[in-house]
């Protein structure tokens, strides 16, 4: 399989890159840049020329925004699906198109349930409506015939080069530099909140399954570890694997993408099922790789 690699730059592109690379059935991974092909700037015209001169038999998406305004949101991660499905259509009929959603998508989960692909979504911010409007696009678009669409529904994914954008990352910069300065406290927002963290490599296998799973009986899958905990112990399983024993504080809100969200868990059985896959790293393991990737000792 030649495949399409959008976002082999990012946290998780970078991961999946390297899962394809290893994929015994994929013979290439073209991964053009910014400077070669920007998804939000450039127009439909432009993209499909690019998917048609590199003839792929997948494409696959890992950019987005994680903030910013609806505008920016919409732009960065429902705009760029549509681009990529008039694309693919156009130039690389037939071919796998899988985009990376959130886990957002869903909105409010009842305490102790662990959400499945068919449950309702009722995104609660507007980075989860970007999320979920891409998700029903490139359902629609796959259910016309016009491309072999699938989304993987990303957790929380933790591992090396997490940027401060989200809370692990954040809390381990934070640590490092308290550990530096000799501080006895770092404060971070809310931490009382249930996560779902999965290991960035755990999450490249999985859309490295997607892309070469054969007639998939799903369109929709989870990527989850599985297992759910507060944010205040993630934190502080970091903070030990830091070496650091300072107090964690919290204080104010979290990002506004989950903050009225209190619990999360994902069902990743359908996953299992249909792609072959499950998690296979700790969260102790992905927090150790989250310090080194910081610059801790």
């Amino acid at each position: 399989m030649k495949v399409l690699l959008f976002g082999a730059s990012g946290f998780l592109g970078g991961r999946v890159r390297e899962a394809l690379a290893a994929a015994p059935r994929v013979t290439s991974v073209d991964c053009p840049g910014r400077a070669r092909c920007d998804l939000v700037a450039s127009g439909v015209d432009e993209l499909t020329d690019l998917v048609r001169a590199a003839a792929p038999d997948a494409v696959v998406n890992c950019t987005g925004r994680l903030s910013g305004t609806g505008y920016d949101l919409a732009l960065a991660n429902t705009l760029v699906t549509a681009k990529l499905v008039e694309a693919v259509a156009t130039a690389a009929p037939g071919a796998r198109l899988v985009r990376l959603g959130s886990a957002a998508e869903y909105g409010v989960v009842p305490d102790g349930v662990a959400v499945s692909e068919t449950d309702p979504c009722e995104p609660v911010s507007e980075y989860g409506v970007s999320h979920l409007a891409a998700t029903r696009l490139l359902d629609l678009a796959t259910a016309a015939g016009r491309v072999d669409g699938v989304t993987m529904r990303v957790f929380n994914p933790v591992g090396a080069g997490m940027h401060p954008d989200n809370l692990l990352g954040r809390a381990a910069a934070l640590i490092q530099g308290a550990a530096r300065d000799d501080a006895d406290h770092v404060t971070l927002a809310a931490l009382g909140a249930y996560r779902d963290f999965v290991d960035v490599r755990d999450a490249a296998a999985a859309v490295t399954a997607a892309v070469t799973v054969t007639d998939p009986a799903a369109r929709v899958f989870n990527v989850a570890s599985g297992m759910a905990v507060t944010s205040r112990e993630a934190v502080e399983l970091l903070a030990k694997v830091s070496g650091w024993s300072g107090e964690i504080r919290e204080r104010g809100l979290g990002p506004a993408r989950s903050a009225a969200v209190n619990w999360m868990l994902g069902d990743i059985s359908l996953t299992r099922a249909v792609l072959d896959w499950q998690p296979v790293h700790s969260l102790g393991d992905s927090l150790w790789d989250v310090w080194t990737g910081a610059g801790g000792n």
